[in-house]
């Protein structure tokens, strides 16, 4: 086996653009923000030992999302369940200046998770990465080796359960602008509806 050598700006310019977005998948994917920057990191320590391969890749995209979801399935493997979730939520911190925009940042994003939380993990994974992370639904499908009409079916039957979701009435217009949903990141994403999909 031959080692090759890492060109280090290129990945360092490709950690920097992809970071955002993959800790942006891994919590819409059912992570807590400190997992997801954990996954996130851990996925791109993978990218930089394979490096060549993802750079030879034909769809850089899918073989990294590929690389995080695998990197979620073994954190899930191995968690550590001792901490608990609590009732009790810490008081918000002072002198931050965002006052009702980091709180209603925070009922979005709650909105969101609990919404892609009533998802499968198989269609809540096609969601995340299809509109989410952007990935095209070739994309979508390579990353997750299936079928695109796989992710197409997914799709559909996501999206319909989420218009009907609860947690986002608040979010919903109308049926050909679809709803907008905030990640707690402050990053908006447009996920249309059924009907703008086909």
């Amino acid at each position: 086996m031959t080692h090759e050598t890492v060109d280090e700006s290129d990945f360092a310019d490709y950690a920097r653009e992809a970071w955002g977005t993959l800790v942006r998948s891994a919590v819409f994917l059912g992570c807590s923000l400190h997992e997801a920057e954990d996954l996130a990191q851990t996925t791109l320590v993978r990218c930089y030992t394979a490096w060549p391969s993802v750079v030879a890749a034909d769809n850089r995209a899918a073989y990294v999302y590929r690389m995080l979801l695998n990197c979620l399935r073994d954190s899930k493997r191995r968690r550590w369940w001792g901490e608990k979730p609590t009732e009790r939520l810490p008081e918000p911190g002072r002198g931050g200046g965002r006052g009702a925009d980091a709180i209603a940042g925070v009922d979005t994003a709650d909105a969101v998770h609990r919404a892609l939380a009533g998802l499968s993990k198989p269609n809540r994974d096609v969601v995340v990465l299809r509109y989410f992370a952007g990935l095209t639904e070739a994309e979508t499908a390579e990353a997750l080796k299936v079928p695109n009409g796989t992710v197409k079916s997914r799709l559909s039957r996501s999206l319909a359960q989420l218009s009907a979701n609860d947690h986002l009435a608040d979010f919903k217009t109308d049926a050909t602008s679809g709803f907008t949903a905030n990640s707690a990141t402050d990053s908006a994403t447009d996920l249309p509806t059924e009907e703008t999909t086909s």
